[in-house]
C-alpha cells in the first residue's frame, strides 16, 4: 500500500488496506461481520477477523449430536453379498491382468532384423531347431 499509493496519508492507506482485506474475504458470513465491526484498520480488522473465524469453528465442534442406528436385520445378508461381488471382481480382474501378461504385442508390421520377416522382432523370434526348418 506504500508503494502503491504513496501519495496518500497514512490513515487513508490503512482504510484502503482494510477494504481491500474485507472485500479479499471469501466466506460471506465472516466477511459481513468483519465489514459490520467497522475497523479502521487492517490490524484490528484482522484481529476482529480471526476472533470471528475462532468463534465459528468452535460452535461448529461443540454441537452434541447423537446419531441412531437402525438395525433392521439386512446388514448380514449385505455383507454377504458384498463379499461375493469383491470375490467375483477380484477373479475377474486377476484373468484379465494374467491374460495380458501372457499375450504378447505383437506389431504385424514389424520386421526382424535377424531374419528379415514380418511380424515379431528377434527377442520373440523363435528357434528353431535344424530339423524343424519352414
Amino acid at each position: 500500500m506504500s508503494l502503491a499509493y504513496a501519495e496518500c496519508p497514512q490513515d487513508v492507506r490503512d482504510s484502503l488496506a482494510d477494504q481491500y482485506f474485507v472485500d479479499a474475504i471469501r466466506d460471506k458470513d465472516t466477511q459481513h461481520a468483519t465489514r459490520l465491526m467497522d475497523a479502521k484498520d487492517l490490524k484490528s480488522a484482522l484481529a476482529y477477523n480471526m476472533k470471528y473465524e475462532a468463534a465459528k469453528t468452535v460452535s461448529k465442534i461443540t454441537r452434541n449430536v447423537r446419531s441412531i442406528e437402525v438395525d433392521d436385520g439386512t446388514g448380514k445378508e449385505k455383507d454377504d453379498k458384498f463379499d461375493c461381488l469383491l470375490k467375483t471382481l477380484e477373479k475377474l480382474l486377476n484373468s484379465h491382468v494374467a491374460g495380458k501378461m501372457n499375450t504378447p504385442r505383437r506389431n504385424p508390421n514389424v520386421i526382424c532384423w535377424k531374419c528379415n520377416k514380418k511380424g515379431h522382432a528377434e527377442r520373440q523370434r523363435q528357434t528353431f531347431s535344424p530339423n524343424q526348418e519352414s
